[in-house]
């Protein structure tokens, strides 16, 4: 565990992509169990950039909400997509054709943030603001939803919609495990 936000959030990239790259390269019998993982890190890991992130984006750096809100419109589209991806067989033609276009729009929009937010937050941010944002990151993903919901597309939607998503998710995961 990382005591800055920004370190935790990379780190969390870092881990998105080793997910995308089993996804897409590993084996075909642990693909489905790759993707599950993958779709909960991202959901909640984006629920979380939503809810903490994006209000310290939009308020303490210059050109912020231009920058939150190219970020969110980068969010809610994976968001749609994975719902979609979601759907399908993990192992069928239609899934790994539109989980590469995935994979390469996930990269894309963790570079915009690693380039254009995290450094500008990071600046922003004392050391002691930076550990808060770690402990508010960690809180709100043990409380985000598993799944996408394309819905939310605003931070006032995933405040709304979260903790009930976020409940229902996890029923759902629970009841999929027996």
């Amino acid at each position: 565990m990382t005591d800055n936000g920004i370190d935790l959030l990379i780190s969390q990239h870092q881990q998105v992509s080793a997910l995308l790259d089993a996804v897409e390269t590993g084996p075909a019998a642990g693909r489905q169990v790759s993707f599950d993982q993958l779709r909960e890190l991202l959901a909640v890991h984006e629920a979380a950039e939503e809810l903490v992130l994006r209000p310290i984006t939009r308020h303490q750096i210059a050109g912020g909400n231009e920058v939150a809100d190219a970020r969110m419109a980068e969010e809610n589209e994976a968001k749609q997509v994975l719902a979609d991806l979601e759907k399908l067989d993990a192992n069928s033609p239609e899934f790994l054709e539109k989980f590469t276009a995935f994979k390469a729009d996930v990269l894309t929009h963790a570079n915009n943030e690693e380039t254009l937010e995290f450094p500008a937050v990071r600046a922003a941010e004392d050391q002691d603001d930076l550990a808060t944002l770690a402990d508010r990151i960690t809180k709100a993903e043990a409380a985000a939803p598993t799944h996408p919901h394309p819905a939310a597309k605003s931070t006032t939607a995933n405040a709304a919609l979260g903790p009930f998503a976020a409940l229902l998710d996890r029923a759902r995961d629970a009841l999929s495990r027996h």
